[in-house]
């Protein structure tokens, strides 16, 4: 489970709607689809009647938003956002979306996402007289876009744009306008939509279900979407590259009633696992997956090899995802009350254990004393994804290679660390192939720098991307 490692997060979610008269309402239940994503704050930022009001606070969705306060945010358009500290830290000042007021108007942003240029372009800001409110990576856009000097706010937001580097997925909201925008690389997910004659735009698709809107199409990567009451306007502001969207998001992030990209996430996680037993079979009793992403996988690996799947591991609905919780000690707390192994399932049994991935181990060593605890005779843990071996810098907030097992132990040691019969992980090309994307592009479009330590951008100075193609991919 990613929840085993301190500074190991999630990136965020972002929701928006233009033309609805229910705005801030649907963006309410939008964010409440998206709050795996995040759950350390939420906010809403409504516009299109002259005006941009917000609220905002720390919580889940739920806490935020308990006072009546939905009903003071009236408008047309309004962008959302859940959030987990990756760059900047916590607190609420780094709450999104961000709002700034000026004479020439009033601007919010919200992001997915995490820019590794951050730090430079902020000093430099700074360096010519910028004055940051937030430690959040995400103000640096909008003082980018105040200095340009572009006659129309379009222009500075694409100019702005062009001086980002990383991952990105932005919904900006002015008085008459909402723009989106995602990275030339396109490591986030980012939808479009419609309900009724409303547009909708959200990380995953899960969003458009909860409140009835149809998907449209994806958002292109390097693509500018502008939406204001003329309708709807698409330009580039960077020219295309190799698409390399985050793995984990297929792995572990999103929801799998979602679609990422045109592929749903449950089917992809249930292909995983029949990759997994066909790369990885045991002998065993019983299957089972640790909840919630790796039920999928698990599924699939029991079809696969004819082993029963049975819920050898129940999670605790009221315990949040444990690698949400801002500090290591609530983090390992979760995982104790997070979840319970079922005795009767697995006493006397040879276990399957499946689960997403393996960061530092300590979860992983903890579920597999637990289910010897219950009874397990044998516990064999299959991973749904390739070692993790090198630190993220697109929004999952790995910070040293030095806290991830992989990096520093063999398979073997890692099998002994965590005192598992045996251990298997998936391997690269069965990672991809089983996911299913086009062989269009590099690495078939998704970014495995986590796996292979070749970063799609550049990283502290130097661009280290280096396509790594599985055997049997045709570009």
């Amino acid at each position: 489970m990613l929840a085993e490692i301190k500074g190991l997060n999630e990136e965020c979610g972002i929701f928006g709607i233009w033309g609805h008269e229910e705005a801030a309402t649907l963006t309410y239940y939008g964010l409440h689809s998206l709050q795996h994503r995040g759950q350390e704050g939420a906010g809403i930022v409504v516009g299109g009647n002259g005006t941009l009001q917000f609220h905002k606070g720390l919580g889940l969705v739920t806490e935020v938003f308990s006072r009546g306060e939905l009903e003071q945010l009236t408008g047309m358009a309004a962008i959302g956002h859940v959030r987990y500290s990756t760059a900047g830290g916590g607190g609420y000042t780094n709450v999104q979306p961000l709002l700034f007021r000026s004479q020439g108007g009033s601007l919010a942003l919200a992001h997915n996402g995490n820019l590794v240029n951050a730090d430079e372009l902020r000093f430099r800001l700074e360096q010519q007289g910028s004055i940051f409110q937030t430690t959040s990576d995400t103000e640096v856009l909008a003082h980018l876009i105040k200095r340009s000097d572009e006659p129309i706010l379009k222009e500075r937001i694409k100019e702005a744009l062009t001086h980002l580097r990383g991952a990105f997925a932005f919904l900006i909201l002015t008085e008459t306008e909402m723009y989106i925008a995602l990275d030339p690389h396109g490591f986030r997910p980012l939808s479009l939509g419609r309900l009724g004659e409303a547009y909708v735009v959200a990380s995953e698709t899960c969003a458009f279900d909860v409140i009835g809107a149809t998907y449209e199409r994806e958002v292109e990567p390097g693509e500018l979407i502008m939406i204001n009451k003329q309708g709807v306007r698409s330009e580039r502001f960077a020219p295309k590259v190799a698409r390399s969207i985050c793995s984990m998001e297929y792995i572990y992030f999103a929801r799998p009633d979602s679609n990422v990209d045109g592929i749903n996430i449950h089917t992809a996680r249930k292909n995983l696992g029949k990759r997994l037993a066909f790369e990885a079979p045991v002998e065993a009793d019983v299957v089972t997956g640790v909840p919630d992403s790796s039920i999928s996988v698990a599924i699939g690996y029991a079809e696969a090899t004819g082993i029963p799947y049975e819920l050898g591991l129940i999670k605790n609905r009221y315990v949040g995802r444990t690698f949400i919780q801002p500090s290591q000690s609530l983090r390992e707390q979760g995982v104790k009350m997070k979840l319970s192994p079922v005795q009767g399932v697995v006493a006397g049994k040879r276990v399957v254990m499946v689960d997403d991935s393996i960061v530092r181990g300590t979860t992983s060593k903890r579920i597999v004393r637990m289910l010897r605890e219950a009874g397990a005779t044998e516990v064999h843990v299959r991973i749904s994804s390739p070692p993790i071996t090198h630190p993220c810098f697109y929004g999952i907030d790995t910070s040293t290679k030095e806290e991830l097992i992989a990096a520093n132990h063999t398979i073997e040691q890692i099998r002994q660390l965590i005192e598992a019969d045996s251990l298997a992980f998936l391997s690269q090309e069965g990672l991809l192939q089983a996911i299913g994307r086009p062989n269009d592009s590099t690495n078939c479009g998704q970014c495995l720098a986590c796996f292979t330590g070749q970063y799609p951008t550049k990283i502290g100075g130097e661009h280290v991307g280096t396509c790594v193609q599985a055997s049997w991919c045709e570009y």
